[in-house]
């Protein structure tokens, strides 16, 4: 496993970096995902964009084809409310459509709400773990054989801190999140030896999304990082370019600043 920090102090994505790549990624139609998404697509990458907000998902498609770029997948579906056999049938779907994946981005997610465990509703603690931990597991196990058509795959997991550190009041979320980087050094760890997969998780920092706000609502937004501010670090780990970074908890801060 490569231990090696990722800088991206001298790295500027080349305008094809990710041409030809087929990558899939989830919570794509607003926030971080949108911008993620517009910006791999403006770098040449067929997105495949899953989220459960279909005008969303429709209005990002209208603007990746109206700039040129290549012609996206629409994928609706509601993690939350999603069984295993909606994986399956998606990993077919995309067999079918495309015959691998280059890419997989973990990015949706379900704040919950911030309150101490002794308060916490029962319901809203499995609705949680099911969109944070249980979706990105099984899609990520759905989707392993579409990965290893790929000649280079890389799967990243959209981290925060308080899965790395737990704060008081951050309940399911805070804990799923954990859950999710136990995952990633998990399957980074099974897939190095024998597979062309890597696979990182990769924490945005304070960013001016939806799910912020809810976090934060005194917040100054305007202090913010925009969404289209942390793309490069994501472009990086999903080209061939971050070959050999695997099983690392990496920020965009630390990337971009190194």
């Amino acid at each position: 496993m490569n231990n090696t920090p990722a800088s991206l102090s001298d790295w500027r994505a080349a305008q094809d970096v990710l041409h030809e790549r087929i990558i899939l990624l989830t919570g794509a139609a607003s926030g971080i995902g949108r911008a993620v998404a517009t910006d791999m697509a403006a770098h040449g990458a067929t997105m495949i964009m899953l989220d459960r907000d279909v005008r969303g998902l429709e209005q990002l498609y209208d603007s990746i084809v109206a700039a040129g770029h290549a012609e996206p997948a629409l994928y609706p579906l509601d993690l939350q409310g999603a069984k295993p056999d909606d994986y399956t049938q998606l990993a077919t779907t995309l067999d079918s459509e495309f015959g691998r994946l280059d890419g997989l981005v973990h990015n949706a997610a379900q704040l919950g709400a911030l309150v101490p465990f002794a308060n916490f509703d029962h319901e809203m603690w499995f609705e949680t773990l099911q969109t944070n931990l249980n979706a990105p597991y099984l899609l990520t196990m759905a989707c392993l054989g579409l990965l290893n058509a790929s000649a280079d795959a890389s799967v990243v997991f959209t981290a925060d801190a308080v899965g790395r550190h737990g704060k008081a009041y951050w309940g399911a979320y805070a804990v799923s999140k954990a859950g999710q980087e136990a995952f990633m050094q998990v399957l980074a760890d099974e897939l190095e030896a024998n597979t062309a997969i890597r696979v990182n998780s990769l924490d945005p920092g304070a960013v001016r999304t939806g799910l912020r706000r809810i976090a934060y609502p005194a917040e100054n937004n305007d202090a913010l990082q925009a969404p289209e501010d942390v793309t490069r670090p994501f472009l990086f780990l999903a080209s061939a370019d971050s070959r050999g970074i695997t099983g690392q908890q990496l920020s965009v801060a630390e990337m971009l600043s190194a």
